[in-house]
């Protein structure tokens, strides 16, 4: 159930890399397939590639692999679309969102 946060938060590494100091970035889509299930208190990797990126978009891919000792398997597929916007832009839409 936690596998749509931790896809985010590596989806959110990749982004950090491609902000300029006065940019930040809002998740705007997120996308999942469940392949297979992993038994609660396992090791999840995930794994986030930047598969698309311009001056106002980054899609990642993810995986998410069960890891086990015969080799990890992958549980989870999903693609991730994040904008990028000046930090004031973000402020404003969030002040906004207040009222």
């Amino acid at each position: 159930w936690s596998m749509a946060h931790h896809m985010e938060l590596a989806a959110r590494k990749v982004l950090v890399e491609h902000l300029e100091p006065d940019e930040e970035g809002i998740g705007s889509h997120l996308s999942i397939d469940h392949v297979g299930p992993t038994p609660v208190g396992h090791r999840v990797r995930l794994v986030a590639e930047a598969v698309d990126l311009d001056a106002t978009t980054l899609v990642c891919t993810i995986t998410a692999y069960h890891v086990r000792e015969d080799g990890d398997r992958v549980v989870g597929r999903g693609r991730q679309v994040q904008r990028i916007l000046p930090k004031t832009k973000l402020a404003s839409l969030i002040d906004r969102s207040l009222r």
